[in-house]
């Protein structure tokens, strides 16, 4: 087997599951969501964009119920011991086959927990699992239960968020002898995820962000790439990865000398960034940082040009997306903890003027002030 972690972390997770299933008076839960599957057992692959599910009981036992394309997979990369194969055919039902198998557990009428909040889980499959199963037995919607038990990290897991960290300084750094008059995107997004890969890391959950021009002003990636101008701006937005753990980065490069508009949300942007460091400490909660961002930006009369959210959680996290469920949004109630890997950013686009500014790290929190984990700092990048 290709583990990550030794079989001591792995059963300590598993404990730790069935301790949330036992208070949450679940009978077993079914995993969807790649990152739980990940998490638990090892198991690596993008075959969850298909029907897969592992189902694991309140004693601790594990199925996966996979295709036959994911049977070699799961052997080779996780500790998964009973491994059921659904059977690509026409008109195939393979929540059918997941219902046999929970009658094979002796779980008909029992009490089960689903996770349907992820992008393992479409919505043809939820509506063909709960067809199947609403009089099976009890299905309770615990998508939270797994990425809550996520959020704290253990050691082996910060040192690959560290790992991930100094290769997104590693990209940053391949990217800006890049970035110049007549730079060209495509070279800079070669070298940055090139850096990556060279140090040992990993593919992102989503695609490396870079616009420049009126592109700059986008929070996606979109096709298409051009030359920079002698007077233009470049947001980039990236990770490094380790293990499918990120530390993502984010920054506006101005190209050429800086607008005043430019240097007053930069100022805006490392302001706000100093004091949520200030309360992204135990003690205070997600809401809390997003509220200390929202007045400071507001304060000086950026409502309008700033996000509704101003960062997440990060961990080991699979495609479309290295965003964690847990934000820095209005009214967010989850606590602050030591040993959490969260990402702040600030995102400032004002479509009025055309001019773009981000300043985003990563950090791992501890039980006082929050470790930032870029050597970068928060100075002005330009070119």
């Amino acid at each position: 087997m290709a583990l990550h972690f030794g079989q001591d972390e792995f059963t300590e997770r598993l404990e730790r599951l069935k301790a949330a299933m036992k208070e949450e008076k679940l009978d077993a839960m079914l995993l969807f969501a790649q990152e739980s599957m990940y998490w638990l057992t090892g198991y690596d692959t993008f075959g969850y964009c298909f029907f897969q599910t592992l189902v694991v009981k309140a004693d601790g036992s594990m199925v996966l119920l996979t295709r036959s394309a994911d049977l070699r997979q799961a052997r080779h990369t996780s500790n998964i011991e009973r491994i059921e194969i659904w059977v690509d055919r026409v008109n195939a039902d393979p929540t059918m086959d997941l219902k046999n198998l929970l009658s094979d557990l002796d779980l008909l009428g029992m009490r089960i927990g689903v996770e349907y909040d992820t992008h393992g889980m479409t919505g043809r499959v939820a509506r063909l699992l709960d067809l199947q199963l609403t009089s099976f037995g009890q299905l309770v919607d615990a998508s939270g239960m797994v990425g809550k038990l996520r959020l704290i990290k253990s050691p082996a897991e910060l040192a690959h968020v560290e790992k991930a960290a100094s290769l997104a300084d590693d990209a940053l750094d391949a990217a800006i002898p890049l970035i110049r008059p007549g730079g060209n995107e495509a070279d800079i997004l070669a070298a940055m995820q090139g850096a990556v890969f060279a140090g040992g890391g990993d593919y992102p959950a989503n695609e490396f962000i870079i616009g420049s021009g009126a592109d700059a002003l986008l929070c996606r990636y979109k096709a298409g790439r051009r030359m920079l101008d002698a007077q233009d701006q470049l947001t980039l937005e990236w990770a490094g990865v380790s293990a499918h753990y990120h530390a993502a980065m984010m920054r506006t490069v101005v190209i050429g000398e800086p607008t005043n508009r430019h240097r007053e949300l930069y100022s805006a942007a490392r302001e706000t960034v100093q004091a949520v460091e200030m309360v992204m400490r135990p003690g205070n909660t997600f809401g809390t940082v997003f509220d200390v961002h929202a007045k400071i930006m507001d304060e000086r009369g950026l409502a309008r040009h700033r996000l509704n959210a101003c960062g997440y959680s990060l961990g080991a996290r699979f495609s479309p997306s290295w965003m964690e469920q847990q934000m820095f949004h209005l009214g967010n109630p989850q606590e602050i903890l030591p040993n959490m890997s969260l990402f702040l950013h600030m995102i400032i686009m004002d479509s009025d003027t055309g001019t773009a500014m981000t300043l985003g790290q990563t950090y791992i929190t501890t039980e006082g002030a929050p470790k930032p984990l870029s050597r970068y700092g928060l100075d002005f990048i330009t070119a």
